[in-house]
């Protein structure tokens, strides 16, 4: 098909996109809570069935990981719940417009396991990080509403039509959202200048200089590694913290001890860290989990029998691995 045939359609397709988008802004939002909250299950579920390649993309990972004491009865049904939890954060995300500085509460509960050394973070700046876990997207939001106001990196859309309508949504209780193009600095710009950045440290990347990787589940995975390495040029310290959903359609945020790291710690094993908090309570709660991500792509050499049938050899992630060895080995200056 030529060149002149495909734009067109190209065009026109993310011109439906973006009417559809900006139906849903307009309607959801006139929706109860409960009312949102059904549709997340409806969609999800329907989705569940209709997406044959995630879904079993999710049971796979899932078998990998709980295999041994779960069996493929509840693997299914935690599946099918990763899918109605992503359901209900797209929903939400076009809810949110009905969310302010007085009513967040109604919806959200915060606790924090040290409230002394998040309240100095106001003055001093932090960053944050949060996994692909409930709701990423409000965590941002309750935390804006809150007083935080963090610089977020935006992730590429293929529609770019989409781009200011999501970024208006996001930037609604306060927030900066950027692209990625230069992030880096303007990022450490404003962590000097006592400001937040938020990241989500599940966040899988091609190997390359810019990314790290990390022991998930007992396997490896490339992930970004730009909130490790701002931590190592400002000394901030990493404030975790998750948006738990509740069977009511109200979330849970809470906010983990932070993390300090000091001159001898690495990209690599400051990520690992960070991923190590939450780790183990996915395993206890895994449903808000996104198991239908293809979380661990790359292939290990000699490691085939730990991983899913999707993962591939990667050479670069190969030279990553390397230079990982390579920094950890004792004596070695970093």
């Amino acid at each position: 098909m030529s060149d002149s045939r495909i734009f067109p359609w190209k065009k026109i397709r993310h011109r439906l996109e973006w009417l559809a988008v900006q139906w849903l802004y307009f309607c959801v939002p006139l929706l109860p809570r409960k009312g949102a909250l059904l549709l997340s299950k409806i969609l999800g579920s329907l989705v569940f069935w209709i997406n044959r390649e995630g879904r079993l993309v999710a049971i796979e990972n899932l078998s990998l990981v709980f295999g041994d004491e779960k069996d493929q009865r509840e693997i299914r049904r935690i599946a099918r719940d990763s899918y109605r939890g992503f359901a209900q954060t797209v929903v939400d995300q076009f809810w949110s417009s009905r969310l302010n500085a007085d009513n967040y509460r109604t919806y959200c509960e915060t606790e924090a396991e040290d409230l002394d050394s998040i309240t100095k973070a106001l003055e001093t700046g932090a960053i944050w990080v949060t996994p692909h876990y409930g709701n990423f997207e409000w965590i941002a939001l309750i935390m804006g509403f809150s007083g935080f106001k963090f610089t977020i990196v935006a992730q590429d859309l293929k529609n770019p039509s989409l781009i200011e309508t999501y970024k208006k949504n996001r930037e609604l209780s306060g927030h900066e959202v950027i692209t990625k193009w230069g992030a880096a600095y303007r990022l450490l710009d404003n962590l000097e200048k006592g400001g937040h950045a938020a990241f989500l440290t599940d966040l899988t990347a091609r190997p390359s200089k810019a990314a790290t990787v990390i022991n998930c589940f007992g396997r490896k995975t490339c992930v970004t590694s730009i909130h490790a390495e701002l931590m190592k040029r400002t000394g901030l310290p990493v404030i975790p913290g998750l948006c738990i959903p509740r069977p009511d359609g109200t979330y849970l945020v809470r906010g983990f001890k932070p993390l300090i790291f000091g001159p001898d710690d690495t990209a690599q094993s400051i990520a690992q860290t960070c991923w190590n908090v939450f780790e183990q309570y996915i395993r206890e709660h895994p449903a808000p989990w996104l198991w239908m991500y293809k979380h661990w792509r790359n292939l290990p050499a000699g490691e085939e029998d730990l991983y899913p049938s999707y993962a591939r050899p990667n050479e670069l992630f190969e030279k990553v691995l390397t230079r990982i060895e390579s920094l950890n080995r004792p004596g070695k200056q970093r």
